[in-house]
């Protein structure tokens, strides 16, 4: 498996608008993408920071399962994110390697096709893996 890099981390907060001002008054930090994600029931922020990002979510439903993190956990740090090239390939090697995922095949993530590694799996972190859209 060949992970490229972190491409981002992911925090979950309660109201995105507000998280986007403090992020962009506090830390200087400006949204390069906005996305909603009906079949995820959440509301997305992207914020560069060098080569990675940080991914802001905000859930737009009370039964999402971001609502339902939200309210066992409060705002925080949900995932990070590692970029692979081939996500399917990835998948392939952690299952045979026993490891506890999440999905057993990729999903759409708002950046690329990706999959989740059970926290159980990585000391208490979920850790999404991301192969990004080609944008050529």
């Amino acid at each position: 498996m060949n992970i490229t890099r972190i491409n981002h981390i992911a925090i979950v907060v309660n109201n995105l608008d507000e998280a986007i001002r403090t992020y962009q008054q506090q830390l200087g930090l400006t949204v390069s993408k906005r996305l909603h994600m009906p079949e995820q029931e959440v509301e997305i922020a992207f914020l560069p920071a060098g080569d990675s990002a940080i991914e802001l979510i905000s859930p737009t439903s009370e039964t999402s399962g971001v609502a339902k993190y939200l309210a066992k956990r409060g705002e925080g740090l949900h995932h990070i994110c590692l970029e692979v090239p081939d996500v399917q390939q990835s998948l392939e090697e952690l299952a045979a390697r026993d490891v506890q995922l999440i999905n057993d095949k990729p999903i759409r993530a708002a950046e690329g096709l990706g999959f989740f590694v059970h926290p159980k799996a990585a000391h208490g972190v979920l850790i999404e893996f991301l192969q990004p859209y080609d944008e050529t």
